[in-house]
């Protein structure tokens, strides 16, 4: 019998949050993510996915029964049978679906796709900056990240403990004279050099749109998130042109093509990228390049909830890309008092910053707590 040439393990990691997360599209109040250990050759890789039906369609359970369908021996042969740094070109070039010939949705792409990256950076010995194209000469030395206000904290609360503030998003709560008076709140204590969002996430509708975001922008609004249902091309076009705030689309851009569709209808201002959203960081990185080629700004989104390596994979994305208009580093340390991976992704609170992660391909290790979520192996 020929020597197994790999093996994976899959989580399903459900950590209980110490504090909630509430917003109109959604409550959290654990994590749910599915993790990847793929082992070949006597090195590990990480990766991971946060599905959310309302983004992409898909869910921790359709991600599952479609990563039954891969061939992982096909996987553990070409990543076995190929120089590392030759494959990594590969995918460079190519991008994860036609070099491993692997179709599916995009958290499946970006579960198997962190993975093998962060399985490359290990065997080449290189950090997250040596695996994603594109990156910049000298990336800076720490990164701002915004300050996100949902429905589970009021505003008071929020500026005399979230602070400094680089970036503030505000999360829509279905009331639009209390948003408005949420974003004048804020304005007035952070003065008019720190951009302000509102994330509607797509519950207003073509008729109320231009009114509310008029409103918004009265009260010292820069951009809204996501405020129709999803490829809502022409009004949102409408309400880019009347509404006097910037759009910035997430849900309604997880795809390339739907990228394309938003710059030729003038739909927005920005995309909201987000590794898990749009199938994994080297697609991440191309919607970057799309962005500034057609003069769109972006900035750098999480999955609420994220537990390990699409945090740092994103932080990476978003060290290579300095001109992003803000990144989001998450809250995973205040939402979980136990991580799955070490060393623990943080954020400098005292300075609202980060700093680039150490160590080869994501830098993380996982824990012995990740084995109680363990679901399958391969």
């Amino acid at each position: 019998m020929a020597p197994e040439r790999g093996r994976a393990r899959l989580y399903h990691v459900e950590l209980p949050m110490r504090t909630p997360f509430d917003h109109p599209a959604a409550r959290r109040r654990t994590s749910d993510s599915l993790v990847l250990r793929l082992s070949a050759g006597g090195v590990d890789g990480l990766g991971e996915c946060a599905p959310r039906a309302y983004v992409t369609g898909e869910t921790t359970a359709s991600v599952r029964d479609a990563l039954e369908q891969v061939d992982f021996q096909a996987v553990y042969a070409l990543l076995t049978g190929r120089e590392p740094g030759e494959l990594l070109s590969l995918l460079h070039r190519d991008g994860f679906a036609r070099t491993f010939g692997i179709g599916g949705g995009n958290n499946l792409l970006c579960l198997l796709e962190t993975a093998m990256l962060d399985w490359l950076g290990r065997r080449l010995g290189v950090g997250a900056s040596e695996l994603l194209p594109g990156v910049a000469p000298e990336g800076p030395g720490s990164l701002a990240v915004s300050q996100v206000l949902d429905l589970s904290l009021d505003v008071e609360e929020f500026l005399a403990t979230r602070g400094p503030f680089h970036f503030v998003k505000i999360k829509a709560s279905g009331d639009i004279g209390r948003d408005a008076r949420t974003v004048g709140t804020i304005r007035a204590k952070v003065g008019d050099e720190v951009p302000v969002m509102v994330d509607a996430n797509m519950c207003w509708t073509p008729a109320n749109a231009v009114g509310h975001a008029r409103r918004l922008a009265e009260a010292g609004v820069d951009y809204v998130e996501e405020p129709l249902p999803k490829g809502s091309w022409e009004a949102l076009r409408v309400l880019r042109r009347d509404g006097g705030a910037r759009i910035m689309l997430d849900e309604s851009v997880c795809t390339p093509r739907e990228a394309r569709t938003a710059v030729e209808s003038g739909a927005c201002d920005a995309f909201n990228i987000r590794v898990s959203k749009n199938g994994g960081p080297l697609p991440a990185a191309g919607l970057v390049d799309h962005a500034r080629r057609h003069g769109v700004r972006f900035q750098f989104g999480v999955q609420v909830a994220e537990v390990g390596p699409l945090i740092n994979t994103g932080r990476a994305l978003a060290f290579g890309r300095p001109d992003a208009v803000t990144v989001e580093a998450g809250q995973s340390d205040r939402f979980f008092p136990e991580m799955i991976v070490t060393p623990p992704p943080t954020v400098d609170r005292g300075t609202n910053t980060l700093s680039p992660a150490h160590g080869t391909g994501w830098g993380l290790e996982l824990t012995g707590a990740a084995e109680r979520w363990a679901v399958r192996d391969f």
